[in-house]
């Protein structure tokens, strides 16, 4: 059974190297090196798109029209071995009664919502219940007893009004009184703090004079990004490396700057060009594939002790 305080930072640059005894191949893999294969098994996509009746529009690039699939069939392959089937049953049941939490932007409403178009496709649909308001979303899947929420925080800490405006306050987290009783956390922040814009540079895809995402219908080929990998992730590996705690850091970063095929660009409800978020079905749904690889080679070795971290940050 899944142990109780696993909290999971998503979106940066990963910091570990997994001990992974339920990945089949070398026992010490970092299933973060590797590369994008087109999938001719047809395992990909996880699931249906059309099928997950709560995508939001940003993120539901079939219904608004995208035409090429070709997106939906790439997978990870780590360079040393292969990743576990991702089994959305098997979770539940490994997580029965508990409840999971992302915290953080709309990187992290990405994240959610693939998980939970995963489950639903898992569970068929049947007996869950779905509520929301401004700031918290939740799915349960009653049979199980698993719920998954989406808790909006863009800075994770908090934000107060002032006479002069607004202003973060570093050391104040109010809002993680919301988080206590939850199981599984998984924390992203990056993209308020240092945002870019919707459009990316294309000499970072070895494409000058491209600068936006709307003509993409492939990854980019090997396993390194031109860009190089941004200060903040570099600065987060070595803030963990001297961490006693257990922490665990999901690294896809690269692996999704490597996919400038998988980002909605005009095909989306807002019909602007979106470069920042991705499809889904899509990459999101690696992302939770490896947070799945995790959580079940914690369970597997009965290693999820109390405060484990997990921290994915989307420098994106």
């Amino acid at each position: 059974m899944m142990k109780k305080g696993v909290v999971v930072f998503v979106g940066a640059a990963l910091y570990a190297v997994l001990v992974c005894s339920g990945i089949k191949g070398d026992e010490r893999c970092n299933v973060y090196e590797g590369e994008w294969v087109y999938d001719h098994d047809h395992t990909y996509p996880l699931f249906n798109s059309t099928a997950c009746p709560f995508i939001r529009k940003e993120f539901d690039c079939i219904k608004y029209g995208r035409s090429d699939h070709h997106y939906l069939h790439y997978r990870w392959q780590p360079n040393a071995c292969h990743l576990p089937t991702f089994d959305g049953v098997k979770l539940m049941r490994k997580l029965k009664g508990k409840k999971i939490m992302f915290v953080g932007d709309s990187l992290s409403l990405n994240q959610w919502q693939s998980l939970t178009c995963l489950l639903y496709t898992a569970s068929h649909g049947s007996n869950v219940t779905h509520h929301t308001n401004d700031l918290i979303s939740t799915l349960t899947f009653q049979d199980y007893g698993v719920s998954v929420t989406y808790f909006n925080s863009h800075y994770l800490v908090d934000i107060e009004m002032q006479e002069f405006g607004r202003v973060l306050k570093l050391d104040s987290l109010k809002s993680g009184e919301i988080w206590k009783g939850v199981d599984v956390l998984v924390f992203n922040t990056w993209l308020w703090w240092h945002r870019r814009g919707i459009k990316q540079p294309g000499e970072e895809w070895n494409a000058p004079g491209v600068r936006n995402c709307s003509n993409e219908t492939r990854p980019m080929t090997g396993s390194s990004y031109p860009g190089g990998e941004p200060l903040a992730s570099k600065i987060v590996k070595d803030v963990l490396s001297s961490n006693t705690t257990s922490v665990h850091l999901l690294d896809i970063t690269t692996l999704s700057q490597l996919r400038k095929d998988g980002h909605p660009g005009t095909h989306n409800g807002y019909k602007g060009m979106d470069c920042t978020h991705w499809c889904v079905a899509g990459v999101p749904d690696t992302w939770n594939h490896l947070l799945y690889t995790q959580l079940l080679q914690q369970d597997q070795m009965g290693d999820a002790p109390d405060a484990s971290n997990y921290f994915t940050s989307d420098y994106l």
